[in-house]
């Protein structure tokens, strides 16, 4: 079995946590002095309710009133997706830049500035969320239950979307050129987030596409969005699953880029 150490400097036992946050905040301010970095997260959303709601609600629903509600959630779970593979991104060109030659000469530990990078994008994640729900609020979205829960499904999308960040990371660690990354990121996600029954209900669909929806775990994400802000279907069990797939990506994925760090490094 093989041991990642994250080479925390002695004495320091809360060091890979400061470091992490203090590069974490680098990377905050790297994106608020270039906005378009916020596009992604800010337009995005808004160009994909109008287009589905407008093209497809009276079609598939009946009324644009009714598809908003049924769509929402799950295209909210889908920005936040495509929101993470900025991560890798992003980090690509800092490595390619030399920037990260410079923090292997700090005295942190090395799993710091990924750590730093992935906390950075939380800000984008966050903004990502309120876009797409406050766009929706405007369009006449209404949350169908509690505070605590609209908060708690908030939070499971955050927890969510960290987790899948570390895919892209070891993604923009691996390869050479950002570009790369998002051809890899798109490959990946489209069969991710449009083979569920993210824009309509999963019998309606062939019975070969809905053996995938079924297995796909985005589908629980996107179940359990919908349970915990409309009511809709049970919530133990998409939560459960969405909870362990997460920890799941974060267990097997974080490790997995430190490794490929220390090793280009």
């Amino acid at each position: 079995m093989t041991t990642i150490t994250l080479d925390v400097p002695a004495g320091r036992p809360f060091g890979l946590l400061r470091h992490s946050l203090a590069l974490g905040k680098r990377s905050l301010i790297k994106t608020l002095r270039t906005p378009e970095q916020l596009l992604d997260v800010t337009l995005q959303p808004v160009i994909f309710i109008l287009v589905f709601v407008y093209l497809l609600g009276g079609a598939i629903a009946g009324s644009t009133h009714a598809y908003l509600q049924f769509l929402l959630p799950a295209i909210t779970v889908q920005t936040l997706m495509f929101a993470s593979m900025a991560t890798g991104t992003n980090l690509n060109s800092d490595v390619k830049k030399g920037v990260f030659d410079r923090f292997r000469s700090l005295p942190i530990s090395r799993a710091a500035p990924l750590v730093g990078a992935v906390f950075g994008d939380l800000i984008r994640f966050v903004v990502s969320i309120t876009v797409s729900f406050g766009f929706g609020l405007i369009m006449g979205f209404r949350f169908q239950t509690n505070p605590v829960e609209v908060i708690g499904a908030i939070l499971l999308m955050l927890f969510f979307a960290f987790s899948l960040s570390w895919i892209f990371v070891l993604v923009g660690v691996l390869v050479r050129e950002p570009g790369a990354v998002q051809g890899i990121g798109f490959v990946t996600l489209f069969p991710l987030t449009f083979g569920t029954n993210m824009m309509v209900k999963t019998d309606t669909l062939p019975s070969w596409l809905q053996a995938w929806v079924k297995i796909n775990p985005v589908t629980d994400v996107m179940a359990s969005v919908r349970a915990l802000t409309l009511g809709d279907g049970p919530i133990a069990g998409p939560v459960t699953h969405t909870l362990l797939v997460s920890a799941g990506i974060l267990v097997v994925f974080a490790p997995l880029a430190v490794r490929a760090y220390r090793r280009r490094a």
